[in-house]
C-alpha cells in the first residue's frame, strides 16, 4: 500500500503542475480524460517497478526540474547539411518564425493545438489510441501523462512519397525548462517519409510520437540526442504497421545525464517489417536506457532490434527488449542483439532480453554480450604503428557500425559515423 500511495502521490504532483488544456474538441478531451484515468490507476514509476529497476526515474517524476545548462560545441544545428524541411521547437514550444514553410507535396502538417480544437479531424483515430494500446501488458505512465497534458507538437499526414526529410529541431535555452511534446504521424497506403529529430529539447523532456504506417507505406526515422551533458529525457514511440508496411528507426545518443527511449511496435498486417536500432557513447555521469517492445500479431513479419553502447568513466547503459509473438503469427522472423563495450572497469551495461512466443513456425533469436576492447586487435593495430588512442577509436567505431548500418540513407549513416568519430577524438 505504501508503494501504491507513493506512485499515486507522484502522479498527482505532476498532474497538478501541468495546466489543463483549453479550447479542445470533445473527442480530444475524451482522449485526455482516458489517459488521465490510466495514469491515476498506474501512478508514476519508481525504481521498484520491474521495467524501471535498472533506471531511477525520480528525476523524471519529481515536480522540480534539475538545472541543465545548454552545452554547445558550435553554432550549427545537427543535420544542417541535409536538404530538409525544418520545424523548430524551443524549450518544447513550436516556433513558426524559426521554422521553414511546412507546406510540401504529399504531406500536410499542422500544430497539435489546431488539430485538437477541430470537431472533425483524422487525428481522432490516432491521438492517445496507440499510446493506450502500448500500455498493455507493460504500464508506461510517463506516456500517459504526455497524452493527458501535452499541448505542443505536430500533426502530420503523409499521402505520397515525400522527397525532402522533415527535420524536427529541439532547442534548449531555459536551464530549468520542463517540456512535453506529442506528435501524431499517419502515413496513408503507399506513402513514404523520413523524419529527423535532433537537439536536447529542454532541461527535462517528455516526448511521445504515435505513428500509423498503413499498407505498403514506409516510415524512416533518424534521431540524434546530444549536446547537453546534464539534460534528462523520456521519449516514447508507438507504431502500428499495416500490410507490407516498413518502419526503420535509429537513434544516436551522446551526452546527457539520463535518457530513456521507449519504442513500442505492433504488427497488424502481414508481410511487414520493423527495424529499431540505436548506438550510444557515454562518458562519466551518463545513464542511457533503451526499452523496446515488439508485438507480432500478423503473418510473415520481420523485426530487428540492434543496440550498441560504448561506456567509460562510470557511465551506465541499459537495454530491455522484448519480442512477443502472438498465437497465429506464423512465419515470424524476430532478431534482437544488444552489446555493451566497456572502456574501463567502472562502467556498467545492464541487459534484459526477452522472447515470448505462442506460434510454432517462427525464427526468433536474441543475444546480449558485454566486454572490453579486443586486446588482440588492439595489439595488432598498435604493432603496425597506429597510436593506441586512434586504434581504440577505430575498434569502437567498428563495434558501433552494425547499428549504424540499419540506416538506409547513406548520407545520414555517414553523418552518424562522422559524429561518432569526432566524439571519440574529443574523448580520447
Amino acid at each position: 500500500m505504501a508503494v501504491l500511495a507513493l506512485k499515486s502521490e507522484l502522479a498527482e504532483g505532476l498532474i497538478a503542475a501541468w495546466p489543463e488544456p483549453k479550447g479542445e474538441a470533445a473527442w480530444a478531451r475524451d482522449a485526455r480524460g482516458k489517459a488521465l484515468a490510466r495514469l491515476r490507476q498506474q501512478g508514476l514509476p519508481i525504481k521498484r517497478d520491474e521495467y524501471w529497476r535498472f533506471t531511477d526515474p525520480s528525476s523524471l517524476t519529481n515536480v522540480d526540474v534539475s538545472e541543465a545548462s545548454d552545452f554547445r560545441t558550435d553554432k550549427k544545428q545537427p543535420f544542417h547539411k541535409i536538404d530538409a524541411v525544418r520545424a523548430v521547437f524551443v524549450d518544447g514550444v513550436f516556433r513558426a518564425e524559426l521554422s521553414d514553410d511546412l507546406f510540401a507535396d504529399g504531406i500536410e502538417i499542422e500544430t497539435l493545438t489546431n488539430a485538437l480544437a477541430k470537431d472533425i479531424h483524422w487525428a481522432k483515430g490516432l491521438f492517445g489510441v496507440l499510446e493506450a494500446r502500448g500500455q498493455i501488458p507493460v504500464a508506461r505512465p510517463l506516456a500517459g501523462l504526455n497524452t493527458a497534458k501535452a499541448t505542443e507538437g505536430l500533426v502530420i499526414r503523409v499521402s505520397g512519397k515525400v522527397t525532402k526529410p522533415l527535420s524536427l529541431v529541439y532547442l534548449h535555452e531555459n536551464p530549468v525548462s520542463d517540456a512535453m511534446i506529442h506528435h501524431l504521424i499517419r502515413l496513408e497506403a503507399g506513402a513514404e517519409v523520413t523524419v529527423l529529430e535532433s537537439g536536447p529539447g529542454a532541461a527535462r523532456l517528455n516526448s511521445c510520437v504515435e505513428v500509423e504506417v498503413a499498407d505498403a507505406a514506409s516510415f524512416h526515422h533518424v534521431r540524434l540526442q546530444g549536446r547537453d551533458r546534464t539534460r534528462r529525457a523520456a521519449t516514447h514511440m508507438f507504431a502500428r504497421l499495416g500490410r507490407e508496411a516498413r518502419l526503420r528507426s535509429f537513434t544516436l545518443t551522446m551526452n546527457g545525464a539520463l535518457t530513456r527511449n521507449e519504442c513500442v511496435v505492433e504488427f497488424t498486417g502481414d508481410n511487414a517489417s520493423a527495424h529499431v536500432a540505436g548506438a550510444c557513447v557515454g562518458d562519466g555521469a551518463f545513464h542511457h536506457d533503451d526499452t523496446v517492445f515488439i508485438t507480432h500479431d500478423a503473418l510473415n513479419c520481420e523485426s530487428r532490434q540492434v543496440f550498441k553502447k560504448v561506456l567509460r568513466n562510470g557511465a551506465v547503459g541499459v537495454f530491455q527488449g522484448k519480442i512477443l509473438v502472438k498465437k497465429g503469427a506464423q512465419k515470424t522472423d524476430g532478431y534482437q542483439i544488444s552489446q555493451g563495450l566497456l572502456l574501463d572497469e567502472g562502467s556498467q551495461f545492464l541487459a534484459k532480453p526477452e522472447l515470448e512466443i505462442y506460434a510454432d513456425n517462427v525464427v526468433c533469436s536474441h543475444g546480449s554480450t558485454c566486454g572490453a576492447v579486443d586486446a588482440t586487435a588492439l595489439f595488432y593495430l598498435t604493432s603496425r604503428g597506429v597510436p593506441k588512442a586512434a586504434a581504440e577509436a577505430m575498434l569502437v567505431l567498428a563495434f558501433l557500425d552494425q547499428a549504424i548500418a540499419e540506416i538506409e540513407e547513406k548520407v545520414l549513416a555517414d553523418d552518424m559515423r562522422d559524429r561518432l568519430s569526432a566524439w571519440m577524438m574529443r574523448h580520447s
